[in-house]
């Protein structure tokens, strides 16, 4: 192609060429010559949409298996350490209710959907399932017609085993559990009954254990469900051999059970929560600090006691009775000891040269005769006072769980204050200060001196690292919060990679949007390169109003050089498509 003088341009020898490249151009899609097969196939428009479609369909194929991935169910077990019985029922119903489940490593387990579990379990257990291997008291609903009374007996004993198992299994410590009853036969002489007993194995879950309480109401459970049987003649044993119902051995042991510790703990917590509630106000949250401890006493004592006071005086002494009595026996004459002497005359009066003591036997009166005979006689009188004595009888009973002492801690930071600087600085509290929580700490403990009580309060400041409390993002709450939403963040940036940047062209090319897109495209550039063709076509190089006119803002562009160039433009889109630049031409023409 050669430029004319007048600026118009020619075809020259190499036109043929040029038509024949922008024929092979116009048609890419051809295969060369030479090439077949396979590759001659995916080179060719049908093996290109061929392709197109496949690259479509694995995309989507990705994108679903990344979506069911992140929506992948989570199994969960829905029952464990069953028999053989026991799992094929389960299997069965699990069939007939469509529900999904597959076995744990080993086969040790059933797992069914996360969200399927308890609707599952309460399914089977509408069914009786799983039974544990036990039988009940269902054995004797399919009783023979004949059996008899021996059987009857056996059956009975092996429904009430099963029954009693199956309510020891009902515990959440115990996995499995066995029970032996030896029911022995009933007798009519007194000398020949004999008391039942039982006997029980219990399999424990892995890491749980069986507290004093709770052997003690598996012994109590049985011991009422048997006619008879005594809580002494049940035998509790585990799997390890350990004889949990040893009662001799609680009887010797005087520890602490569990109920009396958790009493002490909760008095200890209640007594540190009533310190911290009462100071926390003066001294602001987070600045007390307290614990306590309790002495105990959970021995329980019973006294009697009978006291008697010192006797009173008669005249403030209640008398209870009283009793008296006296006698009198008087007599006059002669008296003497019976006899021939007592008879005799007395003899003569001699004269004395002493005088008889007066009042003396054998004195004589002063006529000289004989004295009178001396009056005798006895005298009794008994009196018996019986007076009330004080007495004091005093019963008392000292309840278990007395406080013996108390000890209490209480650890108070310094107060913040600020200093002439403007500076926020710790400062210890008070003597004041520390006297009137010393007084509120004593008041809500409950102090007794006379019983020991013990209180230490300490003023000083706390340690800046032991206030620091775990970052909310280093929570183990917050990490699995952030990696979830992370998946699924990361998930939703995948999908939408693939969709737009994979699927949408592709599913472009298929359609035909992409080939319209770019021939609208390549119609505007035409229609702006037909309009500049026209345009320079109308143009005077000589007038110069018309190179004023063209140049507008820009004056200092050469017009002719851009002349050439639209020109050039508009001959080489009429080359390469004519369609396109005939259809403009048209529309033109019919002034569309």
């Amino acid at each position: 192609m050669a430029v004319a003088a007048d600026g118009t341009m020619t075809n020259d020898a190499n036109t043929p060429a040029d038509e024949h490249g922008a024929a092979g151009s116009a048609l890419p899609d051809q295969p060369a010559a030479g090439t077949g097969g396979v590759l001659g196939y995916a080179r060719s428009q049908q093996g290109k949409r061929v392709l197109l479609i496949v690259a479509a369909a694995a995309t989507v194929a990705l994108m679903i298996g990344i979506w069911m991935w992140s929506q992948k169910v989570e199994y969960r077990v829905l029952f464990s350490n069953f028999n053989d019985r026991d799992g094929g029922a389960i299997v069965a119903s699990l069939q007939q209710m469509n529900v999904p489940y597959k076995y744990s490593e080993g086969g040790t387990a059933i797992l069914v959907p996360e969200n399927m579990v308890h609707d599952a379990r309460l399914k089977l257990a509408s069914q009786g399932l799983p039974k544990g291997g036990n039988v009940g008291f269902e054995l004797m609903e399919n009783q023979k017609l004949g059996i008899s009374q021996f059987l009857e007996q056996v059956n009975f004993q092996r429904a009430l085993e099963g029954e009693l198992a199956r309510s020891v299994q009902s515990l959440s410590s115990v996995q499995t559990a066995r029970v032996h009853l030896a029911l022995p036969k009933a007798s009519v002489f007194v000398r020949d009954q004999q008391k039942p007993t039982a006997s029980i194995v219990l399999s424990l879950y892995p890491g749980r254990f069986l507290d004093e309480q709770q052997v003690s109401a598996i012994v109590h459970l049985v011991a009422s469900s048997v006619p008879e049987l005594s809580p002494k003649a049940v035998t509790i044993v585990d799997q390890n051999g350990n004889l949990l119902s040893d009662t001799s051995k609680k009887a010797q042991n005087n520890t602490l059970d569990p109920t009396q510790l958790k009493y002490v703990q909760d008095l200890q917590q209640d007594i540190v929560k009533r310190v911290e509630s009462i100071i926390s106000p003066i001294v602001g949250n987070g600045n007390v600090r307290a614990e306590a401890t309790a002495d105990v006493d959970f021995s329980r004592s019973e006294q009697a006691s009978e006291a008697y006071k010192p006797n009173q005086t008669q005249d403030t002494a209640a008398v209870r009775s009283k009793q008296s009595s006296e006698a009198n026996n008087s007599s006059t004459g002669t008296s003497g000891v019976p006899g021939a002497l007592t008879n005799q005359p007395p003899a003569p009066a001699t004269a004395q040269i002493v005088n008889p003591a007066a009042g003396q036997a054998g004195a004589a009166t002063p006529n000289g005769a004989a004295p009178a005979p001396a009056a005798t006689g006895n005298s009794r009188k008994d009196e018996t006072v019986n007076y009330e004595v004080d007495k004091t009888v005093r019963y008392t009973q000292q309840p278990m769980g007395g406080i013996r002492r108390l000890t209490v801690a209480v650890v108070v930071n310094y107060r913040r204050a600020v200093d002439n600087t403007g500076k926020i600085v710790m400062r210890p509290l008070t003597e004041a200060e520390r006297n009137q929580i010393s007084d509120l700490v004593k008041e809500a403990m409950g102090y007794n001196k006379d019983r020991g009580d013990s209180l230490n309060v300490v003023n000083t400041q706390f340690n800046a690292n032991l206030e620091q409390e775990t970052p909310l993002w280093k929570q183990p709450d917050m990490i699995n919060l952030a990696k979830e939403i992370g998946k699924y963040v990361l998930l939703g940036a995948v999908l939408l990679y693939l969709y737009f940047g994979v699927l949408r062209p592709i599913i472009w090319k298929l359609s035909g949007r992409e080939e319209r897109e770019r021939l609208a495209k390549e119609k505007a550039e035409a229609e702006a390169a037909a309009a500049a063709a026209a345009a320079a076509a109308s143009f005077d190089p000589d007038d110069p109003d018309a190179i004023v006119s063209l140049s507008g803002e820009e004056a200092e562009i050469d017009e002719r050089a851009q002349y050439k160039a639209n020109l050039e433009t508009a001959k080489q889109w009429a080359k390469n498509d004519p369609k396109l630049v005939a259809s403009i031409i048209k529309g033109w023409v019919n002034n569309e």
